[in-house]
């Protein structure tokens, strides 16, 4: 290559580009006239002061834009995570719901999977039967009334219609019937205690607390008869003797021979040495039956205690 080529390329690398070459001008251009018109109004704005202000306003406007735009993108993107972490918690809220799910339909499955092999075959099914509180009533009164067969399921066996049914005996009270798994039903029975006597047509019957006529055969000793016109649990009279005659003491209840209530106002009672106690009404029978075992003590035929104020022995 000729001399004269080398020093053109020379000359054209050191020459700058337009743009720069303008820039430069422009800001040494914009530096003179700084350095003139510094002290010069404000209002006296030169044309090359206002291009470098105007391209200083664009490029501030510039990077504005374009820090908006960059802080638009970042809110987005954090939008963005975060609705897929919500959709991420709510995908495994919904996974874990449907465990549940299944977990409690498996375990229902099973409970009544379970429920029918225990209701239909003899796994768990009447084996022994255990009857206790009985004394005058027999185990095979018990057992007939029960009327439940070896060999029955126990989750077949209705207690509270077999306790009813053993409850319908005459001497029993209460009864209560329970399955004991795998094999036994249990019978717990209460019987009736007679605490008077009543005389009848068809011979004598047995009456208890409660006024129920349980059983006719002669009573045991110690119990008095009750001289009532119609005896029953329903009756005024029969409630109001009896009410009298198990406040007493056990000692003096012993004593009693007969017990007389032709009404609920004109209540009394025959000792076995034949003195006779007025008791009057049912109230304060409590204060009564204290007053007359003091009243006992002294001589006489007749104690009246029908006023448990003024008590009188004659």
């Amino acid at each position: 290559m000729s001399e004269p080529d080398k020093t053109s390329e020379d000359a054209a690398e050191m020459t700058p580009e337009p743009e720069e070459f303008e820039d430069s001008a422009v800001e040494a251009v914009d530096e003179n006239d700084v350095a003139e018109g510094s002290g010069e109004d404000d209002a006296d704005e030169g044309p090359r002061m206002r291009a470098r202000r105007e391209r200083m306003e664009r490029r501030d406007a510039q990077r504005r834009a374009i820090a908006l735009e960059q802080g638009r993108r970042e809110a987005k993107a954090a939008a963005k995570g975060k609705q897929v972490d919500q959709n991420k918690a709510a995908g495994r809220g919904k996974v874990q719901g449907l465990h549940t799910l299944l977990l409690a339909v498996l375990l229902t499955l099973i409970a009544v999977g379970l429920g029918a092999v225990l209701y239909f075959t003899p796994l768990m099914s009447v084996r022994q039967t255990v009857v206790t509180g009985t004394g005058v009533v027999t185990q095979e009164d018990v057992l007939g009334a029960l009327n439940i067969a070896k060999g029955t399921r126990l989750l077949q066996v209705d207690t509270a219609a077999a306790a009813d049914r053993v409850a319908s005996i005459r001497r029993v009270a209460s009864a209560r019937v329970q399955c004991e798994y795998p094999s036994t039903l249990r019978v717990t029975i209460v019987e009736r205690v007679p605490v008077a006597a009543w005389a009848g047509g068809d011979g004598t019957h047995l009456i208890d607390r409660d006024g129920v006529d349980f059983a006719n055969e002669p009573p045991p000793p110690g119990i008095p008869v009750l001289d009532v016109v119609a005896p029953g649990p329903q009756d005024p009279t029969t409630k109001a003797a009896l009410q009298v005659l198990t406040s007493l003491a056990p000692d003096l209840a012993r004593q009693v021979a007969k017990v007389a209530a032709p009404s609920v106002s004109s209540i009394t009672l025959t000792l076995d040495d034949g003195r006779t106690i007025v008791w009057g009404t049912t109230d304060r029978t409590a204060e009564k039956a204290e007053k007359l075992g003091a009243l006992l003590t002294q001589p006489g035929r007749m104690y009246d205690v029908s006023s448990p104020d003024l008590p009188t022995v004659k």
